[in-house]
Order: C-alpha cells, then sequence, then structure tokens
C-alpha cells in the first residue's frame, strides 16, 4: 500500500488525475478485501464453535464466548464508516458462510470428541443446513439490534443452543 500511496502522491502532483482515481479505487478495493477477510476468519471461528455445540450436543463457557465475540467483531467491521451501510448486506452471507463452513471442518475436527473425527468424517456427519441456519440468525442480529442491545440477544439465541441454557440460569 505504501507504493500505490506514493504512485497517488506523484500523480495528483504531476496533474494526472485520471491516474490518481484509479490508484484511490485501487486502495479502496484493497481496504475492502482486507476488512472481507477479517470478517471471514471471525465467520470461520463462528462455524467452528457452532460444529462443535451441535456434534457434541453440548456447550462450554469457552465456546459460548468465541461464538458471542466472532459475532460482535464481525458486526464492528461490517459496518461501513457512515454507520448507515455494510460491507456484507444481509441476503449476500450465504456464499461467505459455505465458504467458511469448508474452511472450519478441519480446525472443528482436531477439536471434536478428542479429535477422533478426520475433517471427512465430520463433513459427512454435520448438518450443514442446521449450521447455516443458525448462523444466519445469530449475524441477522447484526443488522437489527442496537450494538447496546446486541451482547443480550447473542445470549438469547445462545442459551437456545444445546447446552447453551444452562450457563444462563
Amino acid at each position: 500500500m505504501t507504493q500505490e500511496l506514493t504512485d497517488l502522491r506523484r500523480s495528483i502532483l504531476d496533474g494526472r488525475y485520471d491516474e490518481a482515481l484509479l490508484l484511490v479505487d485501487e486502495l479502496e478495493g484493497m481496504g475492502k478485501q482486507a476488512i472481507l477477510r477479517n470478517i471471514e476468519s471471525f465467520l470461520v471461528r463462528l462455524l467452528v464453535h457452532l460444529i462443535k455445540t451441535q456434534v457434541e450436543q453440548r456447550m462450554t463457557h469457552s465456546w459460548l464466548v468465541s461464538i458471542s465475540d466472532s459475532v460482535l467483531q464481525i458486526s464492528k467491521l461490517n459496518l461501513k464508516d457512515n454507520k448507515t451501510s455494510y460491507y456484507i448486506k444481509t441476503d449476500e452471507w450465504q456464499p461467505f458462510l459455505e465458504d467458511s463452513l469448508e474452511e472450519a471442518i478441519l480446525p472443528a475436527s482436531l477439536e471434536i470428541l478428542e479429535g477422533k473425527l478426520t475433517p471427512r468424517q465430520l463433513a459427512d456427519r454435520i448438518d450443514r443446513e442446521d449450521i447455516y441456519g443458525k448462523a444466519q440468525r445469530l449475524l441477522g442480529l447484526t443488522y437489527a439490534v442496537p450494538r447496546k442491545e446486541l451482547p443480550a440477544q447473542i445470549n438469547s439465541v445462545l442459551a437456545g443452543l444445546p447446552g447453551g441454557a444452562e450457563w444462563f440460569e
């Protein structure tokens, strides 16, 4: 990015504004890609823990915290600086979920049932639609619920997951 900024400065100083605008577009694209990569990282983390909860039919405190924190971090990252629009719109999550679920299978397989399942065995065992639905429900909160109320709403969803109710009693 440093080279792009140097080139942008040179283009502006030399009066080559069309080139400068192209560089601005390139820099914006690079920024958006970095944000999307961060969102995807938290999305993989979220899905790893949803997979673990589904397969083991239980919830641990650390899984609960990881799920909640992942949703909160996605909420922060996804909201653009103008505070009115999003990098990923509410109806655009499915391809991200599908790609991220595939990435989540390997790390989840190392943690589920003490690592006794291979990634292929785990992939065959999980109910993808159920996981997508739970993730969509949690992600949907980030659009519908004010930021201050988001943790409580996430907890309400988590209480409905296997073993989740015990953490909130």
